[in-house]
């Protein structure tokens, strides 16, 4: 059988791996991809987009709570059932809608991971390949956890399509995934534990900002246990029981389900990033800035750090409402390398939350 030839192949058909993909064609190049799973990458099918409209939901019963004995009488309830087949009618069309988009580009499809016989061929559904260029964007997966009942830890696939919230959930992991699925299960009324290796939630976000998470969290009736390390997960008639060792002893709570989030580590701590700026930072907590108080948000803070020398804006944590669409003002800030004059000197519309930037500068 004679050996495919390519310019391109793709494995993973992900947002990045897509890109690649749509633009070596479009350049008339010969083009592959490949998955093991659905066309459309996790965020689309069981990432970003469906938990987003998981929390969604949750953000109404928040602001409800808000605003509660200010003019709304009574807090919504959850219908688990239908928000998950809401929530469908975002994910089922990706896989088949992406490759009709892959087909009609000219980009040949396979389905399957391939194996690397050499840095320039491929063994894939039986057949060898070969490529000038092979494009590695496979994302990632959760990180498995060695201890014994492993077998019986879920993840976030299976959060993101439970057919039933249960009453109680263990999450194994406090960084951003679990804290995301932390609170829509909290909000939506399932009792909730969160056990981290470290001191704190989302170890490498900043501090001070993680720290108001931190408190509301709690506030919502989320129980952190923290630097405790889990040793086993051993299935009962009806719960599960996750140990964990603390403090030099070993202890346990029971749950009816038990999900690994605990995330991965990027390795940067060789690159010295603390010496190539001299910069400020500035961290203020303003609940009773306009936005917020409006609302009667409690928790609003932030921490900007500026290039001293340049005044480039380098960096922002927020913690708010609106922080999503707030931080995409910065990103725009930082990549056109605008100083904070320049920030500052803009016309927002008023009274919105990214005018708020402005004061953060």
């Amino acid at each position: 059988m004679a050996i495919k030839e390519y310019d391109v192949f793709v494995i993973g058909t992900g947002t990045a791996g897509k890109t690649v993909a749509f633009d070596c064609a479009a350049e008339e190049m010969k083009v592959a991809i490949a998955d093991n799973r659905e066309f459309g990458g996790t965020c689309a099918n069981r990432g970003c987009d469906p938990k987003k409209v998981l929390v969604g939901i949750t953000e109404a019963i928040h602001l409800s709570e808000c605003l509660e004995g200010k003019g709304i009488v009574t807090v919504p309830k959850i219908d688990w059932a239908a928000l998950q087949e809401f929530k469908s009618t975002f994910t089922d069309a990706v896989p088949a809608s992406t490759e009709k988009k892959i087909k009609e580009a000219g980009i040949d499809m396979f389905h399957q991971s391939p194996k690397f016989l050499d840095e320039n061929t491929l063994s894939v559904e039986g057949k060898t390949v070969k490529a000038k260029k092979i494009v590695i964007a496979t994302g990632q997966k959760p990180m498995e956890l060695k201890i014994p009942g492993r077998e019986h830890l879920m993840i976030s696939d299976d959060f993101l399509n439970l057919k039933e919230l249960p009453e109680s959930i263990v999450f194994v992991g406090a960084g951003y995934i679990g804290m995301e699925f932390a609170h829509i299960a909290a909000r939506c009324g399932a009792k909730v534990t969160v056990i981290e290796f470290g001191d704190r939630p989302l170890h490498l976000f900043e501090a001070a900002i993680v720290s108001h998470l931190t408190k509301a969290s709690e506030e919502l009736g989320i129980k952190f246990i923290f630097n405790a390390k889990v040793s086993a997960v051993e299935k009962l008639q009806k719960n599960y029981r996750v140990s964990f060792q603390k403090n030099g002893k070993t202890e346990s709570v029971d749950t009816r389900m038990v999900f690994n989030t605990a995330g991965r580590v990027p390795s940067i701590d060789k690159l010295d990033l603390e010496k190539g700026y001299k910069i400020t930072v500035e961290y203020k907590s303003v609940p009773k800035w306009f936005n917020a108080k409006r609302i009667s948000e409690k928790v609003y803070a932030y921490k900007t750090i500026v290039d001293k020398d340049r005044n480039l804006i380098l960096g922002a944590h927020i913690i708010a409402s609106e922080a999503g669409e707030m931080i995409n003002l910065f990103v725009l800030a930082m990549c056109g390398k605008l100083t904070t004059e320049n920030l500052k000197a803009m016309i927002f519309a008023y009274p919105t939350w990214g005018n708020d930037i402005k004061g953060m500068v």
